[in-house]
C-alpha cells in the first residue's frame, strides 16, 4: 500500500515517469495503478487523441514501440497502456531498444500479470534507470484479514474478526473478488457500520453457521456432531464449498497448531504474532492444543496430505463427500 500511495502522490505532483512496468502475482494492485494512470494523467479532453489501450494478445513489441514513439497532440503527454502484456513474455526483451531511447512525452504502462522480469537482464536494469518497476506480490491467507480491515477502515467501516475470516475462507486471497464484495457491503450498509457475520450471510450469501471457519472451530473443540453437520452441508453444496479449499484450510490450521505446540512462550501476543493470526482467535488454538497433542497433529497433517491427493483423483475411487467424511473421522478419533 505504501508503494502505491507513493506512486499516486508522484503523479499528483506531476512527477510522471516515462514507463511504468507493473508485474507480479497479484493482479489487483496492477489494475489499480494502471487504472489510476488511465484516469488521471490526462484530462478528459486530452484522452481522445492521446490515450491508447492495447492488449498483449493483439499486438507485437514493434507495434507498441511504434505507438510509443509518436508525439502527443495538444497535450504534454500521450498515455499508452498495454494490458495483459504477459502474453508478450517471449518477446518482452525486445522492448530494450525503446527503453534505451525513451520518448519522454510518452507514458508507457505495461501490465505484466502473473510474471516477473528477470532482474539480471538488461531490460530490468534499463527500466529501473528511467522509469518505475512495481512488483505486486500475492498476499498470504493470514495477511488478507488485516488487508480487509484496513480497506474498510479507510471507507469508515469496521469488521468483526470472524466476518473477515469468513470472507477469506470463502473467497481465498483473490483481492479483486474480495474488493467487489466489500464494495457491495459498503453500498448497502451505512457508514460506520461494524460488519458482522450476519451482514456477510445476508448480503454475500456465505452461511455464518456452515463455513470452513466454523468447521475448523468445531474440529478444534472436538465437537463431532457439529463438525459432521457442517460437512454434510458442504457435501450438499459442493460448488460453494470445494473439498480442496476445506483441506487447504484445515492443513493451515493444523500446521499452525504444530507451531503452537513448539512455542516456548504461549502468551496471547506471542502466539498471535508467531502464527500470523488475530489475537481474537488465540483461544481456538489453546483449546485445540489440549485436544490434539503434538504427535496427533503430525499424524493429522499426514491424513490431510493423503486426502489432498485423493481429492485430485490420484489412487482413489471415492466421491469427494466420502473423502471428506473419512478425513473427519481420522482427525477426530
Amino acid at each position: 500500500m505504501n508503494a502505491i500511495n507513493s506512486i499516486v502522490a508522484q503523479i499528483k505532483k506531476k512527477e510522471i515517469k516515462p514507463i511504468y512496468f507493473l508485474m507480479g502475482d497479484e493482479p489487483y494492485y496492477i489494475d489499480k495503478i494502471s487504472d489510476y494512470i488511465e484516469q488521471n494523467v490526462l484530462d478528459e479532453a486530452e484522452r481522445g487523441f492521446n490515450q491508447v489501450v492495447m492488449y498483449g494478445r493483439d499486438v507485437t513489441i514493434d507495434e507498441i514501440v511504434s505507438s510509443a514513439k509518436r508525439f502527443p497532440m495538444m497535450a504534454e503527454y500521450q498515455v499508452l497502456i498495454v494490458k495483459e502484456a504477459q502474453d508478450l513474455s517471449r518477446s518482452i526483451e525486445k522492448l530494450l531498444s525503446y527503453v534505451e531511447n525513451i520518448q519522454p512525452t510518452t507514458v508507457l504502462v505495461i501490465n505484466y500479470k502473473y510474471k516477473k522480469l528477470d532482474k539480471r537482464k538488461k531490460l530490468y536494469k534499463a527500466i529501473e534507470k528511467v522509469g518505475l518497476i512495481y512488483e505486486s506480490k500475492k498476499m498470504y491467507d493470514n495477511e488478507v484479514s488485516e488487508w480487509i480491515r484496513r480497506v474498510l477502515s479507510g471507507m469508515q467501516y469496521k469488521i468483526e474478526p470472524k466476518a473477515a475470516l469468513m470472507l477469506v475462507d470463502f473467497l481465498g486471497t483473490d483481492l479483486s473478488k474480495i474488493s467487489n464484495e466489500l464494495n457491495k457491503l459498503t453500498t448497502i450498509l451505512p457508514v460506520e457500520t461494524i460488519i458482522s457475520p450476519i451482514h456477510i450471510e445476508e448480503n454475500i450469501g456465505i452461511s455464518k453457521d456452515f463455513n470452513n471457519f466454523e468447521l475448523r472451530k468445531a474440529v478444534g473443540e472436538k465437537q463431532i456432531v457439529k463438525a459432521n453437520r457442517i460437512i454434510n452441508y458442504f457435501i450438499e453444496n459442493p460448488k460453494n464449498n470445494p473439498l480442496v479449499m476445506t483441506i487447504a484450510l484445515l492443513n493451515s490450521f493444523f500446521t499452525q497448531l504444530l507451531i503452537y505446540h513448539g512455542l516456548p512462550t504461549k502468551d496471547k501476543a506471542t502466539v498471535a504474532r508467531r502464527l500470523g493470526i488475530n489475537i481474537y482467535f488465540v483461544g481456538d488454538y489453546v483449546t485445540a492444543a489440549r485436544n490434539y497433542p503434538m504427535r496427533k497433529v503430525s499424524q493429522i497433517i499426514a491424513f490431510l496430505r493423503e486426502a489432498d491427493v485423493k481429492s485430485k483423483g490420484v489412487g482413489a475411487n471415492q466421491t469427494q463427500g466420502d473423502i471428506l467424511k473419512e478425513l473427519l473421522f481420522k482427525i477426530m478419533h
